[in-house]
């Protein structure tokens, strides 16, 4: 009977030839998912044999992530600022990056209550990880989203984190059915010009194509959304925004033209300026 080292091995070599980037990583977490343990238990237990019957499950799910099934639609969750969110093909599978943007957001010094707008909150794990972490300091939060299915997931999320009280779903495209004033509007809106679709990942390539191609130009739906948000934002609110790569110049023209002063760009842990912090002039 195969042991979960001998396994390991194969399945990672496996993988590799199908080009899997952290290969053995991958492995490592769906070895865990099948026998149901702790991926750092497998370090524990490398001589332990793996039953035929999870054998056969682990042969399908490797098959899978070879094809190019991001990993976390297979495991059915994935880890964000150390809570676990349900992740399946109804929204964007959350990057690192946003992860980074979510942790500024958290060290900003606010105020003791405040309103939350996520808008394109996919499955919610930038609107419900603040509400998560700042409690109470949260009197309004609102998710919202184009797509019903990706709100669907967020309320999942919701309900599986003990949220669901504590935040409203609105289903929106951008602001049109926001009501209100907020002193935080959070967004990661798609970015990607129209035309880098066939140089995506094969796992980037199976994310919903409405939560990743902005446009030609691909800033054409965050354009809308700055314009729009000058609404719903008072003196000193904040505007937090993601983009890709060599967007931030134009973003932060457009943020103050609209009378967002001072607009902030920020970089990723990588160095790449990937973030727009703009407060609302007075």
């Amino acid at each position: 009977m195969a042991t979960i080292l001998d396994t390991l091995k194969k399945g990672t070599e496996y993988l590799e030839k199908y080009e899997v980037e952290d290969a053995r990583l991958n492995m490592e977490h769906l070895i865990a998912h099948v026998l149901k343990i702790d991926r750092m238990q497998l370090y524990l237990d490398f001589d332990r044999p793996i039953p035929e019957t999870a054998l056969e499950s682990l042969r399908q799910l490797t098959k899978l992530r070879s094809k190019g099934e991001p990993l976390q639609h297979i495991l059915g969750c994935v880890e964000f600022c150390d809570l676990e969110f349900k992740s399946d093909p109804r929204a964007l599978v959350p990057r690192p990056e946003t992860e980074e943007m979510v942790s500024l957001l958290l060290s900003h010094d606010w105020p003791k209550k405040l309103s939350l707008l996520d808008i394109g909150c996919g499955s919610g794990v930038i609107g419900l990880s603040l509400v998560h972490y700042l409690g109470d300091r949260i009197e309004r939060a609102v998710l919202s989203d184009i797509s019903s299915e990706a709100l669907a997931l967020a309320a999942e999320n919701a309900e599986s984190l003990g949220l669901t009280d504590r935040v409203e779903l609105v289903e929106s495209d951008l602001l049109e059915n926001i009501t209100g004033h907020f002193d935080l509007i959070a967004a990661n809106l798609p970015y990607i010009p129209s035309a880098e679709e066939t140089s995506l990942s094969r796992e980037v390539q199976r994310d919903p194509g409405q939560a990743l191609y902005g446009g030609e130009v691909g800033t054409e739906i965050i354009n809308r959304f700055l314009s729009d948000s000058i609404e719903h934002t008072d003196p000193g609110s904040v505007v937090a925004i993601e983009y890709g790569i060599g967007q931030h110049e134009d973003l932060r023209v457009l943020a103050e033209d609209l009378g967002y002063f001072p607009a902030e760009i920020k970089a990723d842990l990588s160095g790449i300026e990937r973030f727009l912090f703009a407060v609302k002039s007075a």
